[in-house]
């Protein structure tokens, strides 16, 4: 009988565990994460009454890939877009309480006389507050849809891409030992430089590969290819100084611009929730209660330190942000825990080996206290607020009032002219920079070696410098022209003051373009710098009036903007968002409304000349949504159907008639429903019975009795597939369906 595997029977240990905890702890009402923790303890060898894992080394990597999970779901539920449509409130409230619990982290970390690693990443673990905890606590109070929950969810929106962010300066902090500035103004660099580089390249070319191969993509393929794609992120984010994690995450949300997004999510979701689990198992496995005794102190310190300064500082951030002192306190009390970020900055300080062997039991153990008192928190903030309400001076209660009610004109202010051409110029350049230096270090580092081993002369150099010119040139073009036709360009030039510093931000974009061309060219060509600089402006006048390299410039631009909108564009399509034009009606008093057109509707059928509905309600349909089918714009003849969506214009008054008529068409249910209910009944035919020799065709069973004949029972006790011509014989049985009180009109029946 062969042996079984160490690491198997671990895994056993650990599923049945995770199992039984989960079990308990969803009957008690606890979150899953707490029975998880518990079910990794039983599972230690710090619990001497059950079975214990025998190969930690290969859990450990398990766990490791339960963090490349967890940040790739997290991942795909995240869009680089939704960090706009959180607003001004939710930025500066995130920034507060992260900025703020760190120093309050480390200071306190300091004060325990701990090492300065251990306090900074203590002061990392605590920044964070649990979306999956918060989340399923509002859902379980009822308090989803209050203004103040939208907003702590928009926070830890934030504080997700801020948790992956601050990752990747703990691990170059860590790595090198040092908390210079420029060391950590260089490594923030350098993750930019390869965010927007990667996100850029991953928007441009997988949405591509996604759409040509959707017909071979089914939920196997996909799943696989998906996990394929995360997978390459985390070996190339490994390769050049990142975290896996980081590159797991980068790659869920370029996935999550794609059309495949939800189906994809859904997919790996029970993957997540596996590894996810033993990750969490993991952590469990690491609390020693001998040393959560031994550190009583410093966990109940932190406890109350994390309570009482997230409840601090997000209270402070949100009214920074203008919101009322009622929003902020209800926002506050809701952070007060810590979860899932904190257990994977803690795996990173302990695989890194820079914090010390006390922080993990210690930050489990905060975790689960925290966790366990969040709903008593967010209950307790009510209170709170009256409390602070009766309490609080009346010259700050009327600042407070004064200035969130100043705060909201200012956010709505429309940028300037200058704000947004300079803003638009700016992203445009940095965006096209940093693909440039990509292309140009690509070039030189896998192209110009291959050329010099098959053509080691000057040929060589010349293709080498043509591919990778030619290769720029759409981008280089972008950069010197890109905004100067645009509608801000032509207004700022109405002004004479701003010609002198429309005219230099030209000159300095195309000097930037004109030194990449320079560049490649030095670098290959040793020749005389003014002949590299001459031949550099006619190449770079050649990028700009060339038509191949224009159209090209317009190809890429177009696509990566419509595989950025993708799943905005699908969601349109199908009728599951407004238009962008949408939100344009409501300065003209005009709205934008989807009605479903009831299945009892008496006009169905009918072309839309017939309904005229701008005559009758005055509103006009734009879009006709007929399940995976969009008819914009329908014509005269074009007809509505039960079942369908429409998209209709109107004021509030005329859509709300429409509304109105809409609903009178919906039939009631009879009261007696007795009366419509089918069923099944026999008739045998005698020698005076009406229906002998007569066929189904000319009973008229159906027309006159409103009866169906299912079936005919021969004498002998076959039954037939009734037949329109066969006539009935003397000793056949009918079997016929409809409701009683037409079965009854029949003569005869049983």
């Amino acid at each position: 009988m062969s042996e079984l595997a160490p690491l198997i029977a671990d895994l056993a240990l650990i599923l049945i565990c995770a199992g039984v905890m989960t079990l308990i702890f969803k009957r008690l009402g606890q979150p899953l994460v707490l029975g998880y923790i518990v079910a990794g303890f039983i599972a230690s060898p710090h619990f001497a009454y059950t079975p214990s894992v025998m190969d930690a080394a290969s859990i450990h990597t398990w766990s490791e890939i339960g963090v490349i999970f967890l940040l790739f779901a997290l991942g795909l539920e995240f869009s680089f877009k939704k960090i706009v449509k959180v607003g001004g409130p939710a930025i500066i409230a995130a920034l507060t309480i992260i900025s703020g619990m760190i120093f309050l982290g480390f200071t306190v970390g300091s004060s325990f006389g701990w090492s300065k690693m251990d306090a900074l990443f203590l002061g990392g673990m605590i920044a964070m507050s649990s979306t999956t905890i918060i989340y399923k606590a509002f859902e379980d109070l009822g308090l989803s849809k209050k203004n103040f929950a939208s907003l702590v969810m928009s926070v830890l929106i934030l504080e997700d891409i801020l948790a992956v962010v601050l990752m990747v300066v703990l691990s170059t902090i860590a790595v090198s030992s040092s908390f210079e500035g420029g060391a950590l103004v260089k490594s923030i660099l350098k993750l930019v430089f390869f965010l927007i580089l990667w996100f850029v390249v991953g928007i441009y070319l997988i949405p591509l590969i996604l759409r040509k191969t959707r017909k071979l993509m089914n939920g196997e393929t996909l799943l696989v290819v998906a996990l394929g794609l995360c997978f390459m992120m985390v070996v190339i984010a490994a390769k050049t100084g990142f975290s896996s994690a980081f590159g797991a995450f980068i790659m869920g949300s370029i996935l999550a611009e794609t059309v495949e997004a939800e189906h994809i999510e859904h997919l790996v979701k029970p993957v997540k929730d596996l590894f996810g689990a033993i990750f969490f198992v993991s952590v469990g496995m690491m609390v020693d209660p001998a040393m959560i005794a031994q550190y009583w102190l410093p966990i109940l310190l932190i406890t109350l330190t994390v309570i009482l300064g997230q409840a601090f500082f997000a209270t402070t951030g949100v009214l920074l942000s203008g919101q009322p002192l009622k929003t902020a306190i209800q926002s506050g009390f809701s952070l007060t825990q810590i979860g899932e970020f904190a257990f994977i900055i803690a795996s990173l300080g302990v695989a890194l080996g820079v914090t010390s062997d006390f922080l993990y039991p210690i930050v489990v153990a905060v975790s689960v206290i925290t966790i366990f008192l969040t709903p008593y928190m967010i209950r307790l903030s009510e209170p709170a607020y009256r409390f602070v309400d009766r309490h609080l001076p009346a010259r700050a209660k009327a600042f407070l009032e004064g200035y969130s009610q100043g705060a909201e004109p200012a956010a709505a202010k429309q940028s300037s002219t200058w704000k947004k051409y300079l803003g638009a110029l700016l992203k445009t350049v940095i965006i096209y920079t940093i693909v440039c230096i990509a292309i140009c270090a690509v070039g030189f580092s896998l192209l110009a070696p291959l050329m010099q081993e098959w053509l080691p002369n000057i040929w060589g150099k010349v293709i080498t410098a043509a591919v990778i010119l030619i290769v720029l040139s759409p981008f280089l073009r972008t950069i010197m022209i890109k905004k100067n036709h645009s509608p801000e360009f032509s207004e700022l030039w109405q002004e004479k003051p701003n010609r002198a510093p429309l005219v230099a931000g030209i000159v300095v974009r195309c000097i930037l373009a004109l030194g990449f061309v320079f560049y490649v060219l030095a670098k290959l060509f040793h020749i005389s710098v003014v002949l590299i600089a001459l031949l550099a402006l006619v190449l770079g006048m050649v990028m700009v009036f060339s038509q191949f390299t224009k159209r090209n410039s317009r190809r890429i631009e177009e696509t990566f903007m419509t595989n950025l909108r993708s799943r905005e564009l699908r969601a349109e399509y199908l009728g599951q968002q407004n238009p962008e034009y949408a939100s344009r009606l409501l300065s003209k008093d005009m709205h934008l409304a989807m009605f479903e057109v009831p299945a009892e509707i008496d006009w169905a059928g009918e072309p839309l000349a017939q309904l005229n509905f701008g005559k009758r309600y005055g509103v006009h349909v734009v879009s006709i949504i007929r399940g995976k089918r969009r008819i914009n714009i329908p014509g005269a003849t074009d007809r509505i159907f039960p079942q369908d969506r429409i998209q209709v214009i109107g004021t509030d008054r005329d859509l709300e008639s429409f509304g109105s008529a809409l609903s009178k068409c919906a039939a009631d249910i009879p009261d007696d429903l007795a009366e419509t209910e089918v069923v099944l009944r026999r008739l045998e035919l005698t020698h005076d019975s009406p229906f002998v020799g007569k066929n189904i065709a000319n009973s008229h069973i159906r027309n006159d009795w409103n009866c169906l004949v299912a079936g005919v029972e021969k004498a002998g006790g076959e039954l037939l597939s009734p037949s329109v011509s066969i006539p009935f014989e003397e000793g056949d049985t009918l079997w016929l369906v409809g409701e009683k009180k037409d079965l009854e009109k029949l003569p005869a029946i049983q």
